[in-house]
């Protein structure tokens, strides 16, 4: 076989270039577009995903009549939030959302869950646990959310403290995704104004509250509709 000529190697090369190139491009493009959303999907502040993406995840594990008797759903609120900004100031109160998205996105990616902002200082999650497990790993949780948050040289930190509310699916057999959040919702409320003691796991009673996003009546982005309670 002939050698081929170097203008015909040029010419092959310029060929396979021409064919890789936009090939590689058209790559690169797509690993940008990903990325560009998934970080349309976080939040800007603290990095967790929104309350969508917690809303598809949840929805998609715990559809109606699901089977699943090992998920654990969690609302999470900021304790004296306005207080905090008003003593320490607004970015001593954004250090304090970060420190707790953090904590918490750690704790939920342990325990193969996720972890949501679901805007101001209320965070969503969900995670994996078994239902003898729950009280001993709520108790944990809060303990580890409740810490102080170092900021700018404050010897002792900012105080830190969360309420925790929870609903699980052992307890809410074969109820969707919004039956567990509006029961994790109510428990929360339950235990932050000491009606119940914490670890507190919402009932089926909880569960019923009539609300259409999961959320009890007077909590800002509720509204009532008891048609739709699950």
């Amino acid at each position: 076989m002939p050698t081929p000529t170097p203008q015909r190697q040029l010419s092959r090369t310029l060929l396979l270039t021409a064919a890789v190139v936009p090939l590689a491009l058209a790559v690169a493009d797509d690993v940008r577009l990903r990325r560009r959303l998934e970080v349309a999907g976080r939040d800007e502040l603290t990095g967790l995903r929104r309350r969508q993406a917690l809303t598809d995840h949840g929805e998609k594990l715990l559809p109606a009549g699901h089977r699943a008797d090992d998920v654990l759903v969690l609302l999470l609120d900021v304790d004296a939030f306005k207080q905090v900004n008003d003593v320490f100031g607004h970015a001593a109160g954004d250090r304090v959302l970060v420190v707790v998205a953090r904590r918490l996105h750690r704790w939920c990616s342990a325990r193969r869950g996720l972890a949501a902002r679901l805007g101001g200082d209320e965070f969503g999650a969900f995670v994996r646990l078994p239902r003898a497990d729950v009280d001993r790993e709520l108790v944990d949780l809060r303990s580890r959310l409740n810490e102080p948050v170092a900021y700018e040289g404050l010897g002792p930190g900012v105080p830190c403290s969360v309420s925790v509310g929870a609903a699980h699916t052992a307890d809410l057999p074969g109820r969707p995704w919004t039956a567990l959040l509006r029961a994790a919702d109510v428990a929360m409320y339950r235990v932050k104004s000491g009606e119940a003691a914490f670890p507190y796991l919402g009932t089926r009673d909880d569960a019923a509250t009539a609300t259409v996003n999961g959320r009890r009546p007077g909590r800002p982005g509720t509204h009532l509709a008891a048609a739709h309670a699950a």
